[in-house]
């Protein structure tokens, strides 16, 4: 339903509640203690330089000594629990020249120790407070009331009160508070979900997610779930959940302490034994001092988990962004992870007792209030037929199998055939229907009136168009098995395997079996499972790291996994893994390259050529040079995908446009399906149909293509003449089409003949072939170019 100008008066939406903040863990002030250390150690370093320039020794010692006791006293603390829980790191060694420097009297090379120390510090506080930031962004803008329709007009309520089937009034800039329907045209600003930062319009029927602001006009919102069970609550959890884990940064550099520590310690002995000066052993702990460089891994990792976040990719702490890092196999679930899962409406099988328009009508009503992907798609497929819906009564619903209700003062059931029908048996209709779409990797949904089977939806869940094109560029990154797992008949799983390019198809899984493969798959390697649903939660757990598609609403999978992709792209996941790559490869980078430079100035500071004090400057240098380099995380190289501009624009034009279409191409399928099985009559004027659609809306669709969209690809994509294999798609298409009219029009007055039907059924299917495979190469090597480009609707 559109939204009224005239509105009844609302009640002022009230502020939100003290304690509806984010907890004080999730809030940071502008420095911390961190920085409050390296303030005063760079004070007490600067004081102890200008008392010296002032001829005042006395008091310059003091004051670097005491800028070294406040540091020692930290570290030595951090040092001793270490020791107490039996873990030993190269930080041991700063606080044995911190304590050197103050026995010998090198207060100065102490000071610079402890500005080393601080500084170190300070910046793993800033690159925590960066990916924090980014984080926890969401958080602060959980809305807290929504307006309601009741009793004629609008009330505030508490957005805890919102209930499955509420109607509910978006204002503009508000944030929509829990997932639902849209009643009217949506202009949505997705980027605190997605990281896009173009608006994205939803028709009325389309899902709108919790979380997303209004940037258009007011739109009314039929709720299809609570707050705590929509979208932006899972993701405020998942965030928390990241926040509160303490990330298991192994750093890197105490994994070479077993070797560094003892190496330092016994060169500093022998530089001690063989010169007879304890300062030069000194000298040789503070240039072996990597204050900032134990750091290093960990600020690399955290700039990581920002980059991520930035990009809609929400990792739970450093540890898993290190094993996505290492993954080399890759278990994929197929429905809504290689599929879209934005099922859509392909056909309408409809009996003698209602006609295919209130059979729809009738399903679409009913379920409005169901939460089930496939109910979306029915109730989406009504809006675009301008079917206005009915609020349904005594609504029940039994999850997996159906649901039931009164629409309009008859008793409406949908779902699965044995279920609607109550187990009485199911006519041959039925039967056909249901093999012939799980054949063809379609869903059928029966739908029963009063008691009796009245007909069946035919749903269809395509391949996503980014699917092929994802795994290909994993592949050339390093992951060398890919696995796809399946609930499905292996006559419906393995053709998606083979269209996208798997190495395996596992077809008719449990959850207990989709937990065993994966556990088969570990002993190969490092293992990532994907998927979205509530049974892949336990394969998810099992995998080295499990990664959840889409966050939708409060999924167990999105609870089990250890990545969640907030943006419903199977090509974020190549980001993901690019930057756990890239993240763990600058970290190695930082620590080597700084250990290989405290080496070399070691040996200087053995042979007598560095004394402490310099030494300690130099080795500043080193570590802040090493930690800028790990703060690189934090960019990275931009998207393949354009998100704005007329590129992008047209590509969702045409992607928006193929959609439109399928159905026709599905149509075309059906109607050589028919031939020689239906009455003639009947079928011959179908074709007609069609080949008036493909004459007037498909072919016109193939020439801007051509004339509009090819140019501009040809000029993104270069090489010679990359549209080229699509063009020559386009001449066939032409082609058959041209040949199908004249077949009609050469069909005998008293009907077609066998050879007749054998030629029209030849050059249906060879017209539905062609056009599936090239929907599905532009889809794949253009259209999905573009960020979030609409999926069938």
């Amino acid at each position: 339903m559109q939204v009224r100008d005239q509105r009844p008066h609302a009640e002022p939406t009230p502020p939100a509640p003290k304690d509806a903040r984010p907890p004080a863990r999730l809030r940071f002030l502008p420095f911390g203690p961190d920085v409050a250390l390296l303030a005063v150690t760079a004070a007490g370093l600067a004081l102890g330089g200008l008392t010296w320039l002032l001829r005042a020794p006395t008091a310059a010692s003091w004051a670097w000594g005491l800028t070294a006791a406040l540091a020692l006293a930290p570290l030595g603390l951090a040092v001793a629990r270490a020791l107490l829980q039996r873990r030993t790191g190269v930080d041991v060694i700063a606080a044995l020249a911190l304590l050197g420097a103050l026995i010998l009297g090198e207060y100065l090379a102490g000071a610079v120790i402890a500005v080393m120390f601080a500084t170190g510090q300070a910046l793993e506080g800033y690159a925590d407070r960066r990916a924090r930031r980014d984080l926890t962004a969401l958080l602060a803008r959980a809305p807290q009331a929504v307006t309601r329709y009741r009793d004629g007009g609008l009330q505030t309520a508490a957005v805890e009160a919102v209930q499955p089937g509420d109607r509910l009034l978006i204002r503009p800039g508000d944030v929509v508070p829990v997932d639902g329907i849209a009643e009217g045209v949506a202009v949505l600003d997705e980027s605190a979900l997605t990281g896009e930062a173009r608006l994205v319009e939803r028709q009325p029927g389309d899902t709108v997610r919790s979380g997303v602001v209004n940037a258009g006009s007011p739109f009314d919102l039929r709720a299809t779930a609570t707050a705590a069970g929509s979208t932006y609550a899972g993701i405020v959890r998942l965030v928390a959940e990241a926040q509160a884990i303490k990330a298991p940064f192994v750093r890197l550099a105490d994994r070479y302490a077993t070797a560094f520590l003892p190496l330092t310690l016994v060169l500093a002995g022998l530089a001690w034994l063989i010169s007879g000066d304890p300062v030069r052993a000194l000298a040789v702990l503070v240039v072996a001092t990597p204050c900032p460089l134990i750091l290093a891994a960990p600020i690399a990792i955290v700039a990581g988990l920002s980059r991520g976040a930035r990009r809609g990719i929400v990792v739970k702490g450093g540890g898993a962004l290190e094993t996505l890092a290492r993954v080399g196999i890759l278990v994929l679930d197929k429905t809504g992870t290689i599929t879209a899962g934005r099922p859509f409406l392909t056909d309408i099988e409809a009996q003698e007792r209602v006609d295919a328009e209130t059979l729809l009508w009738l399903a679409a009503s009913l379920d409005q209030v169901s939460s089930h992907v496939l109910a979306g798609a029915v109730v989406r497929a009504a809006y675009e037929r301008g079917l206005r819906l009915a609020l349904p009564l005594d609504v029940t619903e039994e999850p997996g199998r159906g649901v039931r209700g009164r629409v309009d003062g008859r008793d409406v059931a949908v779902g699965s055939a044995e279920w609607v029908t109550g187990g009485r048996p199911v006519p041959g209709w039925a039967h056909r229907l249901r093999r012939r779409t799980a054949f063809e990797g379609a869903a059928s949904v029966f739908v029963a009136v009063d008691g009796a089977l009245a007909g069946a939806l035919v749903l269809e869940d395509p391949i996503r168009p980014d699917a092929a094109r994802t795994l290909r560029a994993l592949r050339r990154i390093g992951i060398r098995e890919v696995v796809l797992l399946s609930g499905d008949h292996a006559d419906v799983a393995e053709p998606v395997g083979a269209a996208v390019g798997v190495d395996a198809v596992l077809a008719e899984q449990s959850p207990e079996e989709k937990v065993a493969a994966v556990q088969a798959a570990r002993a190969r390697g490092t293992v990532a499972m994907v998927g979205d649903g509530i049974n892949d939660a336990p394969a998810l757990a099992a995998a080295d790291v499990g990664v959840a598609m889409g966050a939708r609403g409060a999924t167990a999978s999105s609870e089990a996994a250890d990545v969640v992709l907030v943006v419903d792209r199977l090509d974020r996941l190549v980001e993901a893994v690019r930057v756990a790559r890239r993240s763990r490869r600058i970290a190695l980078q930082s620590v080597l390259a700084g250990m290989g430079l405290s080496l070399a100035a070691m040996l200087a500071a053995a042979a007598g050529y560095l004394p402490p004090a310099a030494g300690a400057f130099l080795q500043e240098g080193i570590d802040l040079a090493v930690i800028l380099n790990a703060l690189r995380a934090l960019t990275g190289a931009r998207p393949t995908t354009v998100s704005r501009g007329p590129e992008a624009a047209l590509s969702r034009r045409f992607q928006a446009e193929h959609a439109q279409l399928l159905p026709l191409v599905n149509r075309v399928r059906a109607a050589a399906d028919r031939l020689g099985r239906d009455a003639a009559e009947t079928v011959l004027a179908e074709i007609r149909t069609i080949h008036g659609d493909l004459v007037e809306r498909l072919l016109p669709h193939e020439e801007a293509e051509e004339t509009v969209l090819y140019p501009v690809v040809a000029r993104l994509v270069g090489g010679e003449d990359p549209t080229g294999p699509m063009s020559r798609a386009h001449v066939e298409i032409s082609r058959l089409t041209r040949l199908l009219g004249r077949l009609l029009d050469d069909l005998p007055p008293e009907g077609p003949d066998a050879d007749d039907v054998a030629e029209l059924r030849r050059v249906l299917y060879g017209l539905h072939a062609i056009l599936r495979l090239h929907f599905a190469q532009e889809e794949e090597a253009y259209l999905s170019l573009a960020e979030s480009a609409p999926g069938p609707s």
